[in-house]
């Protein structure tokens, strides 16, 4: 999987937790609880019950932001070794 997924997969996964949340908030908004404890008890149930839910979402999002990460320390030690005056590779 290529990293250009990765805003995508990180768009998906925050809608599908801010989803989560509405639909625990309506369902108890159905039940005639106010507004502010529906949205309190939403975001206190679905933080675990989304780990859950969308693990495979989770999983691809934090392997997608671990090679970006890779990615950026690499180039920031070649950096880091050109500004010392290493000798890089392919250079005369």
């Amino acid at each position: 999987m290529s990293d250009n997924h990765l805003p995508r997969d990180l768009t998906l996964y925050v809608l599908a937790r801010f989803l989560l949340v509405g639909v625990i908030a309506g369902g108890l908004l159905l039940v005639n609880v106010p507004l502010l404890v529906a949205l309190l008890i939403g975001l206190v149930v679905g933080l675990p019950l989304g780990l859950l839910l969308f693990r495979p979402l989770n999983a691809r999002v934090t392997a997608g932001l671990a090679r970006r990460n890779e990615k950026r320390a690499r180039a920031r030690a070649e950096l880091r070794s050109q500004l010392r005056g290493d000798r890089v590779d392919g250079a005369a």
